[in-house]
């Protein structure tokens, strides 16, 4: 894995980069050889703030922690995205094995005829959308993480979605009236 590392309101010294570039090595079994690690520390008022931003196939992942020593802040964040990893790793194992199991199950059991599945909103948020352009909205949506981003389109003022596709590129969507 590379890692792109960079300062904010701190100087980078060597003592940060061989502290960061080491306990990534630890995550390199998880990720080929050219993943990306772009990892940004700053310092403001006594917080010691690193941020981590790894694009890896169909998502990103991205982590940020706060203490008052940036070595702990390092092991922090380091301990955070390699629990996101075992985590997506079980997701994607789990998926794989119900794939498999509706398909052996679809062989052998009749069709039943199903009521429709009550659908449960467990979680409603709220912002404000400020106009931007669809190229902006992507760096946005990659910037917190998410597989799509709703935005305002700063040239049609029209709500939009941008969303990234499967095979790494960006997908918009635009209402038609």
């Amino acid at each position: 894995m590379k890692t792109t590392i960079t300062g904010k309101n701190i100087e980078l010294t060597e003592g940060l980069k061989v502290a960061v570039e080491e306990r990534f090595k630890k995550l390199d079994k998880y990720f080929a050889p050219d993943t990306n690690a772009n990892i940004t520390l700053d310092a403001v008022k006594g917080r010691q703030k690193i941020e981590v931003t790894i694009p890896i196939k169909g998502s990103t992942l991205r982590a940020e922690e706060v203490t008052s020593d940036m070595y702990a802040s390092i092991d922090a964040v380091t301990n955070t995205i390699e629990a996101q990893l075992k985590k997506h790793r079980n997701k994607l194992i789990d998926r794989k094995q119900s794939d498999s199991t509706k398909i052996f199950a679809q062989d052998f059991i009749e069709e039943k005829d199903t009521e429709e599945e009550n659908i449960k909103i467990v979680r409603t948020k709220k912002f404000d959308m400020k106009p931007m352009y669809p190229e902006d909205a992507c760096l946005e949506m990659d910037l917190v993480g998410h597989d799509f981003f709703m935005f305002r389109n700063a040239d049609t003022d029209e709500i939009n979605v941008v969303y990234k596709r499967n095979n790494g590129s960006y997908g918009l969507i635009e209402p038609e009236f």
